[in-house]
């Protein structure tokens, strides 16, 4: 499969490869023409997301590459924001090219970890609710993006290949399609500290698969494997360790005949269960004020998984 980013001298690169593509082969006019869109050309150049395009099959794939933690940090929520942007201002004028985006993450063993507990505790000791509705809403309006396809005719698909917890959950169920590797783990942690996902988990897993189990994952903090989420529906397709990547190819392959119909039924799913941008950033208010009832042992018990979630990146990063 031919896949292709622009690199940050603007010239066409191979998504697997560092080295450039020869000179011989042909470059499409469209991507030198990005230089003129300076958001289409940031789309190319963030810091912690890594994107590249594959013109045969028009999926646009993207992988997380977050500084430290795998979590949402300030600084990556800016990076899905010009991310969007970019999107937009790269396929707004061309909407058929894009058929399918996909996001996944570099990070082994992890999509991502949710909510920056740092930032949280740090800004709840403060008593900065100001700051804690901001990074919420941030949150959702990049959320509520993903979940109307930013507009355009496309299917989008999250593939975690690690575990997805608390936001980086929230996030995965914005997508269209799930793909998992099997031994990726999936919830709502945010019980043991005494909060709850505040950034669309009700709404999406309600909507899914009903608020009785919506409210059961949330109040029980229960981790479930990935052959769990797919039997309750949250989870589309298994793919086994190590071949997320190639069953995401596969479905894209599988899928191009039938693109028109699947994006279509996408649309109407989200025609009969719409979830608003208001009743997202009524959920944030809600829950910056739940932050702000977190008693002192509450925080330490978030520092310590903090804590325990750095000592296994460290694990991660040492044994690659």
């Amino acid at each position: 499969m031919s896949m292709y980013a622009v690199s940050d001298a603007h010239s066409l690169v191979r998504a697997d490869s560092v080295a450039p593509v020869p000179a011989k082969l042909p470059v499409d006019p469209w991507l030198i023409d990005l230089k003129k869109s300076a958001d289409a050309r940031r789309l190319f150049e963030l810091e912690q997301l890594d994107v590249s395009w594959d013109d045969p099959t028009g999926a646009l794939w993207t992988f997380m590459r977050p500084r430290g933690r795998p979590s949402y940090n300030l600084d990556l929520l800016e990076d899905f924001h010009a991310w969007q942007r970019g999107i937009i201002a790269a396929f707004e004028n061309r909407p058929n090219d894009l058929r399918f985006l996909l996001l996944g993450s570099h990070t082994p063993g992890v999509f991502n970890l949710g909510g920056d507990l740092d930032l949280f505790a740090a800004k709840i000791r403060d008593r900065d609710r100001q700051a804690l509705v901001a990074y919420g809403e941030s949150c959702v309006r990049i959320l509520h993006r993903n979940m109307n396809c930013l507009g355009l005719p496309m299917v989008t698909i999250g593939l975690a290949q690690g575990d997805a917890l608390g936001g980086g959950f929230e996030s995965l169920l914005s997508f269209n399609v799930i793909i998992a590797e099997r031994d990726a783990k999936f919830g709502f942690p945010e019980n043991i500290f005494g909060l709850f996902p505040g950034m669309g988990a009700y709404s999406l897993v309600a909507r899914r698969v009903g608020a009785a189990f919506a409210e059961e994952m949330m109040l029980g903090g229960r981790i479930y494997t990935a052959e769990e989420m797919k039997d309750v529906g949250l989870v589309h397709i298994l793919a086994e360790p190590g071949q997320g990547i190639a069953e995401a190819r596969d479905y894209i392959q599988r899928s191009k005949r039938r693109h028109t119909g699947s994006r279509s039924i996408y649309q109407i799913g989200r025609e009969v269960n719409p979830i608003t941008l208001t009743e997202l950033d009524r959920i944030v208010q809600v829950w910056a004020d739940a932050c702000l009832q977190l008693r002192d042992r509450d925080l330490k018990v978030m520092h310590r998984l903090v804590s325990a979630q750095d000592r296994l990146q460290g694990t991660r990063q040492a044994a690659e």
